[in-house]
């Protein structure tokens, strides 16, 4: 089968791969159709790794999939060949104190679809996976928008962990790519807020506007925090942090209100990052950092089933396996105002 490889910083070629097999009773085999190109992948692409994470090439990346079922094992009983299925990208290890407590994303024994050294990724024709990672889809839902389900359940559970204020509450997102937008989806429907948003591409802020922001800013064109303090001189009840850069960061704190809450959702470049601790002290600000997502699938495709966040506007670009090099370049550099790359896997 086709499949995606990184070779080196920046590199990718199509190589020929081993079918994946069933091994497990609870084992379902996948023809993948569509993947969608992660901020997370472009850590992999551009610098070889995130943190301890270190890639040995040649390694398959991707991890924002949905496919369609091919084969399953004997003991599945939720999905059957022909279903449609969107994949949570995480395995768990089911023993671990974490997986015990309930928190699977925080299992000490994860494997994760596309991480160095865990799960080879999903850009490939073909994945097997085991049933509780598979999650049928309506007939009317695209393979695009399956996919897509991954990157809403980080927003959806960024937001769960803010816990916003119900009533009017006062929202900083930083960041307008498909993560800040899936937050700012997910905050609006959570209950009555103001958002402030930043970006450093107009396209993404005008989505931003058409998905609800109530005010946005060109954070190249405008300082966003005499901005948005000339509205707010009270500050921001609550801000999320969705690009991953110590600008950001310093926003951030510099935004919020005393005793509020940043929640920091980008994963920076570099292994360590910069806080004002004078302020975060005089201010007693709570940083919460946010590990993938814990239960959100099944909610994230309904909401885009009912079309309450309209996944389709955010994707600019589709691209086939055959060019996922040209996929990630343009995702890589920001060009020709890309928001979410797709690649589609013909079989």
């Amino acid at each position: 089968m086709k499949a995606a490889f990184l070779t080196g910083i920046r590199e990718i070629e199509i190589r020929q791969a081993p079918e994946p097999k069933i091994a497990k009773a609870t084992d379902v085999l996948l023809a993948v159709e569509a993947v969608g190109v992660c901020g997370s992948d472009m850590h992999y692409y551009k610098q070889g790794r995130i943190g301890c994470q270190i890639v040995e090439y040649p390694w398959i990346v991707g991890h924002e999939c949905a496919g369609r079922v091919l084969e399953v094992g004997p003991e599945v009983t939720g999905v059957k060949p022909g279903d449609r299925v969107a994949v949570d990208p995480l395995l768990n290890c089911g023993v671990c104190d974490q997986c015990l407590a309930g928190r699977i994303h925080t299992c000490r024994d994860q494997r994760f679809l596309g991480c160095p050294a865990q799960a080879q990724g999903s850009l490939s024709q073909r994945l097997v996976m085991p049933e509780t990672n598979c999650f049928p889809v309506p007939d009317g839902m695209t393979a695009t928008q399956a996919a897509l389900a991954e990157p809403l359940t980080i927003s959806l559970w960024a937001q769960k962990l803010g816990k916003q204020a119900i009533g009017g509450a006062t929202i900083g997102i930083l960041g307008a790519g498909p993560i800040g937008l899936g937050v700012l989806a997910a905050c609006k429907l959570a209950g009555p807020c103001t958002v402030y948003q930043t970006d450093l591409l107009d396209n993404r802020l005008a989505l931003a506007r058409e998905f609800g922001a109530d005010w946005t800013g060109n954070a190249d064109k405008l300082d966003p925090v005499k901005e948005i303090a000339a509205i707010e001189p009270a500050g921001l009840d609550l801000v999320f942090e969705c690009a991953g850069l110590q600008e950001t960061i310093d926003q951030s704190l510099q935004l919020l209100k005393p005793c509020c809450t940043m929640v920091l959702v980008g994963i920076p470049c570099d292994d360590r990052a910069g806080f004002d601790f004078n302020q975060m002290r005089r201010k007693e600000l709570r940083i919460q950092n946010v590990r993938r997502q814990l239960d959100q699938v099944p909610r994230a495709l309904d909401m885009i089933a009912a079309g309450k966040v309209n996944v389709d506007a955010m994707v600019t670009h589709n691209f086939t396996i055959d060019r996922a090099q040209e996929a990630f370049d343009l995702v890589a550099d920001y060009r020709d105002g890309v928001i979410k790359a797709m690649i589609q896997v013909p079989q």
